[in-house]
């Protein structure tokens, strides 16, 4: 019987016992992350890495869209700017312009930001 990763075991523990709120701030994270990543592979010319890391960010924000409560007028400007920062992303893929990935990351960050502060204040 094979062992599994320690790592990837808490990983998915962590993520069965989160809350809605934590989960949300882990998505934040993660995006962040493979902005980061996509950004060192664009300066490295790994094409693939790029590639790879954008899509990902690309899924998360295309998750957060999915979430939002369209009934709530918050939701529609949110999801008028993830549809924006997924734009982005595409053509910061295309174009490899590392100029429009950071763009991204602040929108992102600031995302994240604000979303933390929120949950602290419950």
């Amino acid at each position: 019987m094979a062992m599994q990763n320690p790592y990837q075991t808490y990983q998915q523990n962590s993520v069965a016992t989160s809350s809605p709120q934590e989960l949300t701030l882990m998505l934040y994270n993660g995006c962040l992350k493979f902005i980061r990543m996509a950004a060192i592979a664009m300066k490295k010319n790994n094409v693939e890495g790029k590639h790879t890391n954008i899509m990902k960010a690309q899924n998360i924000l295309e998750e957060l869209r999915a979430t939002l409560n369209m009934d709530m007028e918050l939701a529609k400007s949110m999801d008028s700017l993830y549809e924006f920062m997924i734009g982005q992303l595409v053509s910061a893929n295309i174009n490899n312009n590392i100029e429009t990935l950071q763009e991204v990351e602040e929108l992102a960050e600031e995302f994240r930001n604000t979303w933390k502060e929120a949950m602290e204040q419950k």
